[in-house]
């Protein structure tokens, strides 16, 4: 069966929702290492699209590209109708504001509490939110979106892995983003807490209406969350359709991310 058999009516049904991320040929080498070669995809509005690929697959940088802290070989990158590489560096960090990041490891400053890295974008992003005098508000609201209010006062330290995976959530909801980048949300946490964060997701991609790229290499991951997914393979968007269809395909290369 051709790879096009797999795209189903509803992705076609896409082609009428607004496209809030843009991505065509890119390409981005390391070296000898051609990381990049020629990835093309677009996430639409209120979506949650997942890119899979293996380890080392250029997941991650295709994702740093997309904001600016990669600079690509080549390519067209826009965000919200906005170009990326024509964009100067105060109205980059603007669009950052409406783009929550959600880095693999959570990112938390180690010698801020919770409190202070929640407040950390709050400062970082004045122009957006304010003068801001009293943001217990604001940090108590975020963090009750995650379960976590009670660890307002604590240090990174004294937190489990998936604490801090939600602490990182809430400080990326605490803008009040339009898009969250996920970069392997579930890596590293035990099955229990892989499925507590995925739950999650998809409750804040509800109350919100945020627009949700997941980079994952993770299967249960991406088939809870994933309205459409594309496979990420040498360098190219390689196929892409829902888990369902994808999950079926005979195609080795297919069938090699769904194999347990």
């Amino acid at each position: 069966m051709e790879k096009q058999d797999y795209i189903s009516e509803q992705i076609d049904s896409l082609d009428q929702r607004e496209p809030v991320i843009e991505i065509r040929d890119l390409h981005k080498s390391f070296g000898d290492n051609h990381v990049l070669n020629g990835f093309s995809m677009t996430l639409y509005k209120g979506e949650n699209l997942v890119v899979m690929g293996k380890s080392g697959s250029g997941k991650s940088v295709m994702i740093k590209c997309l904001v600016g802290l990669i600079q690509p070989d080549s390519g067209f990158l826009s965000v919200m109708g906005k170009e990326i590489k024509t964009l100067d560096r105060k109205t980059l960090d603007a669009l950052r504001s409406d783009i929550g990041f959600l880095f693999q490891g959570s990112a938390l400053y180690d010698s801020m509490t919770v409190r202070e890295n929640l407040e950390f974008p709050m400062r970082r992003h004045k122009e957006k939110l304010g003068n801001i005098r009293d943001t217990t508000p604001l940090v108590l609201e975020a963090l009750e979106n995650v379960g976590l209010a009670h660890t307002v006062d604590l240090m990174p330290s004294e937190l489990s892995g998936g604490m801090k995976r939600r602490v990182a959530l809430a400080r990326t909801l605490i803008l009040k983003p339009k898009i969250i980048l996920y970069d392997e949300p579930t890596s590293g946490l035990d099955p229990i807490t892989s499925k507590e964060i995925i739950q999650l997701m998809g409750r804040v991609q509800k109350k919100y209406g945020t627009s949700s790229l997941i980079i994952t290499h993770d299967v249960d991951c991406a088939r809870v969350i994933s309205e459409r997914m594309v496979l990420l393979v040498e360098g190219k968007n390689y196929i892409e359709g829902s888990y369902t269809e994808l999950s079926k395909s005979t195609d080795p290369k297919v069938e090699a991310f769904f194999k347990k």
